[in-house]
C-alpha cells in the first residue's frame, strides 16, 4: 500500500464559512452570466431597420407638400401647377399619402392633368410619387378629387374623340382607386382594372 502525501480529506468537516463563501461564488457568477446576455432575437439582420415606413409608437409621418415635388409633366417652359389636392391614409400605415392633380400652368385652354400619389419618407426628404392613377396623355382634366375611407374618388372631364375642342370637353367619368394587395385598383361604371406602384 502506498502511502498520500496528501492530508486525507475525507475526515474534514466543512464550517458555516466555506458554505458562506461558496454561496457567494455561486451568487456572483449567476450575476456575472445576468450582465453578460446576448441581445433579443429578432427577426432581420443586427443593424437593418423595421420594414414599415414607421416604428411602433411613432408619430405620423406629415402629408407629403405638392409644393416639393417635380411632377413628371412635359411643359415647355410653362411650370407645373397643382389644381386639386387630397390628404389620406391610403394603404393602412398610419401615415397619410396626398393625391395630387398637376397640369402645365398654360394660361389658355384646358390642359391635359395627371393625378399622382406622394408618399412622405422618414427623412424628412421630397415625398416621392409612388403612382400615377390618370396620366396627362389620357386628355383628362379633374373636376374633383376627394379621399374618403381610404378611397380616392375623382370626376375627370375629357373627350370622346380627337375632334373634340379642347376647351370643351364632352364626357364625365367618375371612377375610384382603392389599395388592395400591392396595388391601386381602379373601379368604374363596374368594372375594375388594376394599376401596380
Amino acid at each position: 500500500m502506498q502511502i498520500s502525501d496528501v492530508p486525507d480529506l475525507a475526515h474534514t468537516q466543512p464550517r458555516p464559512v466555506h458554505w458562506l463563501a461558496t454561496a457567494t461564488a455561486m451568487a456572483a457568477v449567476v450575476a456575472l452570466a445576468g450582465l453578460l446576455q446576448p441581445d433579443a432575437a429578432t427577426a432581420g439582420q443586427p443593424g437593418s431597420e423595421p420594414t414599415g415606413r414607421t416604428a411602433p409608437n411613432a408619430a405620423p409621418l406629415p402629408a407629403p407638400d405638392t409644393a416639393a415635388v417635380d411632377f413628371p409633366l412635359e411643359c415647355g417652359g410653362a411650370k407645373a401647377l397643382v389644381t386639386k389636392e387630397a390628404v389620406g391614409d391610403l394603404d393602412g400605415d398610419a401615415n397619410p399619402e396626398t393625391v395630387a392633380a398637376a397640369r402645365c400652368d398654360a394660361g389658355s385652354g384646358t390642359p391635359p392633368t395627371g393625378v399622382y400619389v406622394l408618399t412622405g419618407t422618414k427623412d424628412a426628404g421630397a415625398p416621392r410619387i409612388v403612382a400615377t392613377l390618370v396620366d396627362p396623355a389620357d386628355r383628362q382634366s379633374v373636376a374633383d378629387l376627394e379621399i374618403r375611407d381610404g378611397v380616392v374618388r375623382a370626376r375627370l372631364l375629357g373627350y370622346s374623340g380627337p375632334d373634340v375642342p379642347g376647351c370643351c370637353p364632352d364626357e364625365e367619368r367618375s371612377p375610384s382607386w382603392e389599395w388592395e394587395n400591392g396595388a391601386f385598383v381602379r373601379s368604374e361604371d363596374g368594372r375594375s382594372e388594376s394599376r401596380s406602384v
